[in-house]
């Protein structure tokens, strides 16, 4: 039975060993296991992971992008390692995305609530220049930035316009530049933060309002789109922009109203018009920011 045993054996070792002279024979394959500091007789008991990992090397030599890899893990190719007196194989990230994992490590400096991946995404890079209503934004932009790096606490921007125009989206791609300089900012949709809020009543709340409130560089996206309560401008929106004012915190807005529009909007509750508290909420808005306009064709037909 030992000698059945031993002859089985040797055949599959002959018959390792064949396979891998063949395989062998692939000039890359011989690269590769010449870069393995083990014998041909260890090596040649993986030459079918081996075979495996040098298939996915060409694939890599010859990539198609990261969205048509042909590897078994995207992005990730099989490799050999070393450990004791054999080896161990396991998905490594390719180069690409590698490179494409650090050209994002800067969003980490961002939080968005519920604000779409465009926005997200948003770069000076992909932002539309040939529209000279922007001009006067993307020059305070300019200004911005050279202030925030020298310590500064500039006004940021209460910037409206029409719908669709890409009042977001410029700001977003500020907040994006600056998070490369490891600045971190918090962007959130005005009127679903609110909604929010309202239902962490009991649970989180005070820990979500605290980190928007005291964030180092803050975006209330579309106020004004929101229904106006006495809580959401009494006891939301002013703390939040007394706390900022106080602070030297840089704010930013977007909204489809004029800030006379939004004080109007402002002071209607179902308490009725409560004008002076109204105008209480414009006043630290006017403190906070540059009053900028952007009336332009609507981006998202």
């Amino acid at each position: 039975m030992q000698k059945i045993t031993n002859l089985v054996k040797k055949e599959n070792q002959l018959k390792l060993k064949q396979a891998y002279m063949e395989a062998y024979q692939d000039p890359l394959f011989k690269a590769y296991v010449e870069t393995l500091p083990l014998s041909d007789e260890v090596l040649a008991e993986y030459t079918s992971s081996i075979e495996d990992a040098v298939k996915e090397l060409k694939n890599c030599k010859q990539c198609p992008g990261l969205k048509e890899c042909p590897n078994d893990v995207k992005g990730h190719v099989l490799s050999a390692m070393k450990k004791e007196e054999g080896l161990i194989f396991s998905y490594l990230p390719c180069s690409k995305l590698r490179r494409k994992e650090k050209s994002l490590a800067y969003q980490k400096n961002i939080t968005c609530y519920d604000l779409p991946k465009e926005i997200r995404e948003a770069s000076f890079q992909k932002m539309d220049k040939s529209d000279k209503k922007r001009f006067p934004i993307m020059e305070y932009f300019t200004e911005f930035i050279k202030a925030y790096k020298k310590g500064e606490s500039p006004k940021g921007i209460y910037l409206h316009g029409s719908f669709g125009s890409g009042k977001t989206y410029m700001i977003a791609a500020l907040f994006n530049e600056l998070a490369k300089k490891d600045i971190s900012s918090v962007l959130v949709y005005y009127p679903e933060l609110l909604r929010s809020l309202k239902s962490s009543f009991g649970s989180d709340y005070e820990e979500k309002y605290e980190y928007i409130k005291k964030a180092p560089l803050l975006l209330l996206d579309d106020i004004g789109a929101e229904n106006t309560t006495a809580w959401s401008r009494d006891e939301v929106l002013g703390p939040l922009l007394q706390y900022r004012m106080e602070e030297h915190l840089p704010t930013f807005f977007t909204s489809n109203f004029t800030l006379a529009e939004l004080e109007k909007n402002l002071s209607i509750t179902a308490n009725g018009s409560e004008q002076v508290k109204a105008k209480r909420i414009i006043e630290r808005i006017k403190q906070l920011t540059v009053d900028l306009s952007l009336n332009s064709k609507n981006r998202r037909e």
